[in-house]
């Protein structure tokens, strides 16, 4: 889908810019042409300057998903959520990432978080990135204690991981 989404934009490196932004924040774009995160509006001057692009981009990249009805449906129903990630060094979480050679695989997020459970770790938080909306797709699971040095070792040692880091 993501794929699908910018190739709609194949034309304009700016407005593939301000929709890869739009897509990792979970911003939404109202029936206004407005981008909001749930009901505040984000100014378009804030969106240009993160994407590095013109105030004038974003208003044509909001233009142009309002009248696609594809990219108006999607735009309009996405949200964000609250990610303890970066918190996690503050609140003494850890954060354990996987990266798999097939994000598309079932079973995944089951078999890892499985283990976890298995080893009496409890999980705050799992954040699975869609292979759709992303190149290279993680899975994040943020914990309330530390991952042992064995059970590390055994989830690296599965079929799907590329690879496995912690914070």
């Amino acid at each position: 889908m993501f794929d699908e989404i910018m190739e709609k934009f194949e034309g304009s490196p700016s407005q593939q810019a301000v929709i890869r932004l739009l897509l990792e924040r979970g911003f939404s774009v109202n029936d206004q042409g407005r981008v909001v995160s749930g009901g505040i509006e984000i100014p378009n001057t804030g969106i240009a300057r993160e994407a590095d692009v013109d105030r004038r981009v974003v208003d044509s990249t909001t233009d142009a998903i309002l009248d696609d009805e594809e990219l108006r449906r999607i735009f309009q129903n996405i949200s964000s959520i609250p990610s303890l990630m970066d918190l996690a060094p503050v609140l003494d979480l850890s954060v354990l990432t996987v990266e798999v050679a097939d994000a598309d695989e079932p079973g995944i997020v089951a078999t890892v978080t499985s283990k976890l459970a298995d080893a009496g770790i409890s999980i705050r938080q799992t954040i699975s990135e869609d292979p759709e909306f992303t190149d290279d797709p993680k899975l994040y699971i943020i914990t309330d204690e530390p991952i042992p040095g064995d059970l590390l070792n055994d989830l690296s040692n599965l079929e799907f991981v590329r690879r496995i880091t912690i914070a």
